[in-house]
């Protein structure tokens, strides 16, 4: 499980602008975050994963931590905000306490800085809106409240950005890893879903037993749960976790749930969307499956509750154009319809689990992918960069879990987002890859530029 970073500070220093250069790729991709918002007032929680030079990590970015002291009409929304900022530092590994390098230092910061001390946690004191050289003087005024080195950074023009992240991946804890050497080669499934849809129900299904607690109190189960599975032998480690709510009012105890419930999907093989067949597919589902897919995990929606459903044959063609239609950038998702209250079908999702292991462990050689990449490019040549023709000169297989290839081309600014699509559709035309992610990378090889 990777570490966690949280950006603490108070409204409009550029939090969220830090927070999306951060994870800017992952971003322009899909909406993979997850965020918390109430109406009335930006103090969403959003949170997303950085990669920087081979570290991963989590980054939480929290709503503005507002003063002690405020109007009375305004204390009830800083106060939610103020303690959705205290769980993100609980929570966090490391804190980037974000500062206002144009307007300075203020009262509130230095309350700020004390609480951060007090929590006993490593915290960067970084100094935003350095954006022009005469905002460099304003850097040492906020020496003073403590801080033995300040990091000077524009989170809109990137300066001081990369210098900032190098010494936070140096200062990262090293991943956890499950501590039991016998369930580390175990199959390992997180089970996800919101709040009442039956992951326990389903999981004690599997088990025989009431391993875990089942009611139908909407958040029931707040931490992750392991227990181990056997299926004709075979073990399965399945990872309950608690339930994403859309909105919340209890920031204290929902914000944590949230937290682990995206260190489950980092351990995890596989992860289970449970979804109430009879309400479908909504944002949440969309967003785990998401992040599911940036973290290269396998996925399977598991629609549950079936046995409430009236019609099944018609609903089963409206939940298969529901998939299409907002799970459309993962198309290789598997889906299957059970009832873990009643126990029917719910054996099913064993051999789709192995089947999903087994793609995301596949491996073809190279030969062979220049010969698909050859027909396929044939099929639909590719237009010119710049007046030049674009050159493929070879594919390779470079990792699995999840499978990821490395193709080398003359031009790889020439390679648009759909062509590489297109070939990534050819490759699961081919091999499948049920279930699973694909990575794939075009680079330049530079003996070969022409």
């Amino acid at each position: 499980m990777s570490a966690i970073v949280a950006i603490i500070g108070r409204p409009n220093v550029g939090k969220s602008s830090l927070f999306n250069r951060m994870v800017r790729k992952a971003r322009e991709r899909r909406p993979f975050a997850i965020t918390e918002e109430t109406p009335g007032v930006t103090r969403d929680r959003n949170y997303g994963f950085v990669e920087w030079e081979g570290t991963n990590f989590t980054v939480i970015d929290t709503g503005g931590f507002y003063p002690e002291g405020l109007p009375h009409e305004e204390k009830e929304i800083a106060g939610q905000v103020r303690e959705q900022a205290l769980f993100a530092i609980e929570e966090s590994d490391l804190i980037i306490h974000l500062l206002d390098g144009k307007e300075g230092l203020i009262p509130s910061d230095r309350e700020m800085a004390d609480l951060l001390r007090a929590s006993g946690k490593k915290v960067f004191w970084v100094v935003n809106k350095i954006d022009v050289p005469s905002r460099e003087a304003n850097i040492a005024d906020f020496y003073t409240i403590g801080a033995s080195d300040i990091y000077p950074v524009s989170a809109v023009s990137g300066l001081g950005f990369e210098e900032l992240m190098e010494k936070i991946v140096v200062e990262l804890p090293p991943s956890e890893e499950i501590s039991d050497p016998s369930l580390q080669t175990l199959p390992k499934v997180a089970v996800i879903g919101k709040p009442n849809v039956g992951k326990s129900t389903l999981i004690n299904a599997f088990l025989g037993k009431k391993r875990l607690i089942v009611s139908t109190v909407p958040g029931t189960t707040r931490d992750s749960i392991d227990s181990v599975c056997t299926y004709y032998g075979e073990k399965f480690l399945f990872i309950d976790t608690a339930g994403i709510r859309k909105k919340q009012r209890e920031y204290s105890v929902e914000g944590l749930s949230v937290m682990r419930t995206m260190r489950s999907i980092e351990r995890a093989d596989v992860v289970v969307v449970v979804v109430d067949a009879s309400q479908g597919i909504g944002d949440q589902e969309q967003k785990i499956a998401g992040m599911a897919e940036e973290l290269g995990k396998g996925l399977l929606l598991f629609f549950n509750k079936w046995d409430l459903i009236e019609n099944p044959e018609a609903e089963y063609k409206r939940l298969a154009e529901e998939i299409k239609r907002k799970l459309w950038f993962m198309e290789y998702v598997p889906w299957l319809t059970a009832s873990g209250l009643e126990k029917t079908r719910i054996t099913n999702i064993f051999p789709i689990i192995n089947e999903i292991i087994a793609e995301r462990r596949k491996k073809i050689k190279t030969h062979e992918l220049n010969e698909f990449l050859l027909k396929t490019l044939e099929r639909k040549p590719f237009p010119l960069y710049r007046g030049k023709e674009l050159k493929f000169y070879y594919i390779t297989q470079t990792g699995i879990e999840p499978p990821t290839f490395r193709i080398f081309v003359n031009f790889p600014a020439g390679v648009k987002p759909q062509q590489t699509g297109y070939i990534e559709k050819a490759l699961r035309t081919r091999y499948s890859f049920k279930g699973t992610p694909v990575r794939l990378f075009v680079k330049a090889r530079r003996d070969m530029v022409k």
